[in-house]
């Protein structure tokens, strides 16, 4: 069983099965219109108000706000052999078997990649900033399209972008990681686009992490690097000296959560977005997995259990469930609310109850994926 959390929604499924959404339904929490329709589902990705159900047969389905991607009449013919669908936050993507694209939703924020439509050939991989694609091709270059100001332009860089292994999106950004460890970096300057200042740092780099506005990248030795916006995490020098022997790190919109190679966790950035994690530091023993909302962080430890903190209404405050969190499998974080995943097939939901954080009325069909 999978989720996917959109901003006020959420969907369930199982590989091959339906699916079951709830929350808002202006913002994809109501499916009722295609149920007939998603069957087989393998992938499902949400915009900030729309989602995308790729099924067994290579088609794709698509509900919400059709000005954030519900509606992809316009290409339906086209979504055929798709493999795999990327989300930005008003516009999805496509690759095809064939190694094309196909884009639908609003068209100056991603929607439209007629302008280097003629690169997109035999790409691997599409990561999306909030309004911008980024897309690896197989020669291990890098074709962008979207909003400019949001990394939709890669043009200043574009002979650096080259033996690219991985993109990492902000919400304004891009790092690419090359097979060297160097980073390049692109989009808006001031909010991670722009990592002049450190540069001289960004050596062996294995991962990047990103949250609205800053990045953190995990180096060879364990140690971490971050810029950006500093109200944001750019700035971890209060917990500098215990980034030791990182092995993940998450990522709320203004804060990090990284995950030490002893099972213990190191937190900065924004207190009220789960920056600051004294409350329950005690708890973070033997954690496997980290995932966020907005503002807030869930941790699954070993023994199934939940640990979480950050903004309360967010979901950072599970008291009104805790009982529930036992022999937890998988969180996801939408915008402003959870879901975890038990092992015997049950879901659990908290946050705010308007935007995915009560699945009361959907609860029956959980069982039956």
């Amino acid at each position: 069983m999978s989720g996917e959390g959109g901003s006020q929604a959420f969907a369930l499924w199982c590989s091959g099965a339906g699916i079951v959404t709830w929350g808002d339904g202006k913002f994809g929490g109501d499916s009722s219109a295609v149920k007939d329709r998603v069957k087989g589902v393998l992938q499902v990705e949400a915009t900030s108000a729309a989602f995308a159900a790729v099924l067994a047969d290579g088609t794709v389905v698509t509900w919400g706000a059709p000005d954030c991607g519900g509606d992809s009449s316009t290409v339906q013919d086209q979504l055929n052999n798709v493999q795999t669908v990327v989300a930005a936050d008003t516009a999805f993507a496509a690759i095809l078997a064939d190694g094309s694209v196909v884009t639908w939703g609003d068209p100056e924020d991603g929607g439209d990649s007629s302008r280097v439509q003629h690169q997109l050939n035999n790409v691997q991989q599409i990561r999306a900033s909030a309004f911008a694609f980024a897309a690896i091709l197989a020669d291990d270059s890098v074709v962008t399209w979207g909003n400019p100001g949001f990394g939709g332009d890669s043009s200043e860089v574009q002979d650096e972008l080259t033996k690219v292994q991985q993109v990492q999106p902000a919400s304004a950004a891009f790092a690419a990681i090359r097979a060297d460890g160097s980073v390049v970096t692109w989009g808006c300057p001031t909010e991670g686009g722009d990592s002049f200042t450190v540069q001289d740092q960004l050596h062996n780099v294995q991962k990047v992490a990103a949250n609205e506005s800053a990045f953190a990248a995990i180096v060879a030795d364990g140690s971490v690097v971050t810029w950006g916006l500093p109200d944001f995490g750019s700035d971890s020098s209060a917990v500098q000296d215990q980034l030791k022997n990182v092995q993940q790190i998450a990522a709320s919109s203004q804060a990090f959560a990284a995950i030490l190679a002893d099972d213990s966790v190191v937190t900065w950035g924004d207190p009220g977005f789960g920056g600051d994690s004294s409350t329950v530091q005690h708890q973070l023993e033997n954690v496997q997995q980290i995932s966020a909302t907005h503002s807030a962080f869930a941790a699954i430890l070993a023994d199934g259990t939940v640990v979480t903190w950050g903004g309360s209404t967010c979901g950072g405050n599970s008291s009104r469930v805790q009982h529930q969190l036992t022999n937890v499998q998988e969180v996801h974080g939408g915008r402003e609310a959870f879901a975890a995943i038990r092992a015997d097939g049950s879901v659990v939901t908290w946050g705010d109850a308007n935007k995915g954080g009560d699945s009361s009325t959907v609860q029956d069909q959980f069982l039956r994926l």
